[in-house]
């Protein structure tokens, strides 16, 4: 179990995982991943992990995996001092919190298949381009006008 100030940041495995996704990892799992930068304490990534409803020990989870580790440990390096979540990233995360939350507060059990569309995609373009199918079902379960109003709150959010 980590200490509460301990600072992570990503391994070589964690960094090739960004880009490989041979662990599978389920998308919250991945969203804490792209978040461990080497500056963030671990109270701080528990919080974001909370936000995207990942598991409660996401952190020893991708440490058990060997994608990230405590600072100052041979295996881990911190990002560049510019770094952090790209802007695509954020897009990526701030998209699918809201389409997920969506689907949960509106569809309930009939938006699983909307929820494993939503969790297929890998990046923003592949989730704005999912936004005209969630709004159709959010219209079909709630009505038109809110819809369209979710619609334009969640494009404006990732404009």
């Amino acid at each position: 179990m980590q200490v509460a100030d301990t600072v992570y940041a990503k391994t070589d495995a964690g960094r090739a995982e960004i880009g490989t996704r041979q662990h599978r990892l389920a998308p919250p799992m991945r969203s804490l991943l792209l978040l461990v930068d080497g500056r963030r304490e671990t109270a701080q990534l528990r919080r974001f992990g909370e936000t995207l409803r990942a598991p409660a020990d996401a952190i020893d989870q991708l440490a058990t995996l060997g994608l990230i580790a405590p600072l100052g440990s041979a295996a881990a390096t911190p990002e560049p001092a510019a770094a952090g979540p790209s802007q695509a990233a954020q897009r990526y995360i701030a998209l699918s919190g809201l389409m997920s939350e969506a689907v949960r507060e509106n569809l309930g059990l009939r938006g699983f298949m909307m929820q494993l569309r939503i969790e297929r995609c890998s990046d923003a373009d592949e989730l704005i381009a999912l936004l005209p199918d969630v709004t159709a079902a959010i219209a079909k379960a709630r009505n038109p006008e809110f819809a369209r109003e979710w619609e334009r709150i969640a494009r404006s959010a990732v404009a």
